[in-house]
C-alpha cells in the first residue's frame, strides 16, 4: 500500500516536515563545521569555539522550551511559533550562502568566522524551536493507534530523503570538479530553500485542533502545572534516576553528532572522505533503528538502551585512536548502529514509566527539557578539554600564540583533539552508573514499598 493511500493528508503533511528539516542536520551540522575550520586557520580554536557555540545555542533553546510548550497550547499560537522559528533558521542558512565567496576574497577571515558561528547558533535555535511545535502537532494529525507508525515513517523520510539527497548532491558536485566555493554556497542556499519548500504541506494542511483559550492567568496556571509535574517526578525515584541517566548519556550522543566533522577536520582527514562516511551513517541509520526495535521486542527496550550506552562508550575510546580516513569510516559505521536506536527506545522506555497516560504530554514536556539541557555540557566539555590540552602542549614546547607556526598548530591540534572526544566518555560513564546500578536499586525499593 502506498504512502498516499495509507495515510491521511494531515499525516503525510506532518511527515513531510521531517524530510524538510533534516537538510539542516546534514548540511549545517556536518558540512558547515568543515568550512568553519578551514577559515579559522587554527583547528584548536575551531574545535573549542564550535563546541562553545553549540552549547550556547542549546542553552538558549533549553531555557525557551518550557515556555514554548506552554505558549504553544494557546489557540492558533503553535503554528505561528512554528513559522517564526522555521523562518529564523532558514534565513540564517540563506545568509550563510555568500560566506564561501567572502572567505575566498578576505585577507583575514577571523571576522567572517565569527559571523558563520553566529549564523550557526541562530539556525540551530530556529531548527530546535520549530521542532518543539512540530512534535506537539503529532497528536493533532493522527490517532493513538497510528501514532507510532506515523512517527517512525516521518523519521525514515528525514533520514533517507531529507538528509541523504542534499548530501549526495553536494558530493556529486564536488566529485565532478565544480569549485568548492560554489559547492558550499549552493549547499547553504539549498538548505534554506529545501527547508521552506518542503514545509509548505505542513503550513497548508496541519491545523491546531486542541488548544487552550487565552484567559487571564492561563499562562501562570500552565507553568504551575509544569512545576507540579516536576515535583511528581522528583517523588518518583525510578523516573527521576532514569531522567538523570538520560540527561548524561543522550548528551554524549548529541555531542558526537555535532562535533564529528569538526573533529575529523582537526585531525586532517579529507573532507570528502568524511562526508562519504557520514552518507553511510544516513543510509544505515534507519535499518539499524529498525533492528533495535525488533531486538527490543525480544530482549526489552531496557536491555537495548543499555547495549547502546556501552557501544557509545566504546565509540569514545575508539575515537581517541582515530587518525586516518578508514578509521573515521569505521567510527561512522559504529555510530550508525545505535544513533537512532538509543533515541527511539529511550523515549518509549520513559513513556512506559508515566503513571498516568492521560498526562503523557506533561511528562514528555519535562523529558524534552532534560534532553535540551543535556545538549549544553558535552560540546563545551569537548571544546574545553581540547583547548586545555593544546595549551598545555604549547607551554611544554615553549610556544605562544605569537610564535607558533601553522604547521605546529596543526600538529598540536591532532594531539589535543582526541582528548576532547575521550572526555565525552565521562558523560557515558555517569549515565551508565545511574542506568545499570542506581536505577535497578530504585526499582527494587519501589517494588518493595508497593508490596
Amino acid at each position: 500500500m502506498s504512502v498516499r493511500t495509507s495515510f491521511t493528508k494531515q499525516e503525510r503533511s506532518w511527515m513531510m516536515y521531517d524530510w524538510a528539516n533534516s537538510v539542516h542536520s546534514v548540511v549545517v551540522v556536518t558540512i558547515l563545521p568543515i568550512f568553519y575550520n578551514s577559515i579559522t586557520h587554527n583547528s584548536v580554536d575551531a574545535v573549542s569555539r564550535w563546541g562553545t557555540g553549540t552549547s550556547a545555542a542549546m542553552l538558549i533553546v533549553a531555557l525557551l522550551t518550557p515556555f514554548l510548550g506552554v505558549l504553544g497550547d494557546f489557540k492558533n499560537a503553535r503554528k505561528r511559533m512554528f513559522t517564526f522559528f522555521l523562518l529564523l533558521g532558514a534565513l540564517a542558512c540563506a545568509f550563510m550562502a555568500p560566506t564561501p565567496y567572502l572567505a575566498a576574497k578576505a585577507a583575514d577571515a577571523s571576522g567572517l568566522a565569527a559571523l558563520v558561528l553566529v549564523l550557526y547558533i541562530i539556525s540551530t535555535i530556529g531548527f530546535a524551536g520549530a521542532n518543539i511545535s512540530y512534535d506537539a502537532f503529532l497528536p493533532e494529525v493522527t490517532t493513538n493507534e497510528r501514532m507510532d507508525r506515523v512517527s517512525i515513517l516521518g523519521y525514515g523520510l528525514g533520514y533517507i530523503g531529507g538528509s541523504t539527497i542534499p548530501l549526495l548532491i553536494f558530493l556529486i558536485m564536488n566529485l565532478v570538479g565544480l569549485p568548492m566555493t560554489f559547492c558550499l554556497a549552493f549547499a547553504f542556499g539549498l538548505t534554506a530553500v529545501w527547508w521552506v519548500l518542503f514545509s509548505i504541506p505542513m503550513w497548508k494542511n496541519v491545523k491546531q485542533t486542541h488548544y487552550v483559550e487565552k484567559e487571564k492567568g492561563v499562562l501562570r496556571d500552565s507553568l504551575r502545572m509544569l512545576g507540579k509535574t516536576l515535583r511528581e517526578i522528583f517523588r518518583n525515584k525510578v523516573m527521576l534516576v532514569f531522567l538523570i541517566a538520560y540527561f548524561f548519556y543522550i548528551d554524549g550522543v548529541g555531542t558526537i553528532i555535532h562535533m564529528s566533522t569538526i573533529y575529523g577536520s582537526a585531525l586532517g582527514i579529507d573532507s570528502t572522505q568524511m562526508l562519504l562516511a557520514l552518507l553511510v551513517v544516513q543510509l544505515l541509520g534507519l535499518p539499524f533503528a529498525l533492528i533495535y526495535t525488533k531486538l527490543s521486542a525480544k530482549f526489552g527496550p531496557r536491555t537495548m538502551v543499555g547495549v547502546a550506552i556501552l557501544i557509545y562508550s566504546g565509540i569514545c575510546v575508539f575515537g581517541f585512536f582515530v587518525r586516518s580516513a578508514w578509521q573515521f569510516w569505521l567510527l561512522a559505521v559504529l555510530v550508525s548502529t545505535s544513533q537512532g536506536g538509543i533515541q527511539a527506545l529511550s523515549r518509549s522506555l520513559f513513556g512506559k514509566m508515566i503513571p498516568d497516560q492521560r498526562r503523557s504530554g506533561e511528562f514528555f514536556g519535562v523529558y524534552d527539557i532534560f534532553g535540551k539541557f543535556s545538549s549544553i555540557m558535552g560540546p563545551a566539555l569537548f571544546g574545553g578539554v581540547t583547548a586545555w590540552v593544546a595549551s598545555a602542549l604549547m607551554n611544554r614546547q615553549g610556544l605562544t600564540d605569537a610564535t607558533v607556526t601553522t604547521d605546529q598548530l596543526s600538529a598540536i591540534s591532532k594531539q589535543a583533539s582526541p582528548w576532547g572526544v575521550l572526555s565525552v566518555m565521562v558523560l557515558f560513564i555517569i549515565g551508565a552508573v545511574l542506568y545499570f546500578i542506581v536505577l535497578p536499586r530504585m526499582e527494587k525499593k519501589q517494588a518493595l514499598s508497593e508490596q
